[in-house]
């Protein structure tokens, strides 16, 4: 089984434990504080890994567009992700607006990158928002939610977050498609640092207490999130179409509500379920349809 096959399913899983990962985190650090210390620990990885592989380092302007596309895809995106939850939006308004990233990537694509999307991707794009709305629906009645008009600056913020990785996926698609990803992914990191380390210093205390809880979360963020689930979203960005590459973000929030429901407890509500179906077949439609001229232009090129 090739990787291109099983790349997918590895990046829902790694990415989706970010979710649960940033429930331990937060009782433990600030989310400033702990995404820059995730970023250095990252950076140091990236760099370590690239020295035992001897990869070949870009020059300057690709190290530059590296740099930049990492301040949106990472940077500005956990920042204000992490920022507004921890302000006041709830998760699932917030998981409504993580599920505009699709739509949002799949709108701007073709003006950006050149990449034309077929009616079925289309259907397929807005089956998986249709299913996010049916899965969380139940949280939209939630008293949680009748401060929201107090919120209006952590939603704008959670907003702004969703158009900077969407900006960043594209950035990525279209200046980074060349060179090694290995020193790609670490100058990406450099840039998340230095959009994250300016807002620790000025907005927290620098609060980490250190707990074996924190350690644990800090280790599989870096390890698991930043250097597995981030290759594997940089990969298939570089291997296949951007918009089928965030198609994938639908799955997240059905994967997490199960790895919720065996790590807390949490139950499983058929709108879940049912939500959890309609999207699995909006990501079926917006891959499958994408796939099919890639596999027929592949064949002309052999004959």
């Amino acid at each position: 089984m090739s990787l291109d096959r099983i790349a997918p399913a590895i990046f829902v899983l790694l990415w989706s434990t970010g979710w649960v990962v940033a429930k331990y985190a937060a009782i433990h650090s600030e989310p400033f504080t702990f995404l820059a210390v995730r970023y250095a620990l990252s950076v140091l990885a990236f760099f370590s890994l690239c020295l035992v592989m001897r990869a070949v380092w870009p020059g300057r302007v690709v190290a530059f567009k590296a740099v930049y596309s990492g301040a949106f895809l990472h940077g500005f995106y956990l920042a204000g992700l992490w920022w507004a939850i921890a302000n006041g939006v709830p998760a699932g308004i917030s998981g409504i607006i993580a599920a505009l990233q699709p739509l949002l990537t799949a709108m701007a694509a073709p003006l950006l990158v050149g990449e034309r999307l077929q009616g079925t991707q289309r259907l397929g794009l807005l089956l998986g928002f249709l299913g996010i709305a049916i899965a969380i629906s139940p949280k939209l009645f939630d008293p949680a939610i009748s401060d929201l008009a107090h919120a209006a600056v952590p939603l704008t913020i959670n907003l702004v977050a969703m158009c900077c990785v969407t900006y960043g996926t594209l950035y990525q698609k279209k200046h980074l498609q060349r060179g090694n990803l290995l020193p790609i992914a670490a100058l990406q990191y450099v840039g998340a640092l230095i959009v994250t380390v300016p807002l620790m210093l000025t907005f927290e205390r620098m609060h980490f207490d250190g707990s074996a809880q924190a350690i644990a979360a800090l280790i599989w963020s870096v390890f698991g999130l930043s250097m597995g689930g981030v290759g594997l979203l940089l990969y298939l960005i570089r291997r296949g179409q951007v918009s089928r590459a965030a198609s994938l973000i639908y799955l997240m929030p059905p994967t997490v509500a199960l790895e919720a429901f065996i790590a807390f407890g949490e139950p499983l509500t058929l709108p879940l379920i049912l939500g959890t179906v309609v999207v699995v077949a909006g990501v079926y439609l917006t891959n499958r349809a994408a796939a099919m001229p890639s596999r027929g232009a592949a064949a002309m090129e052999r004959a």
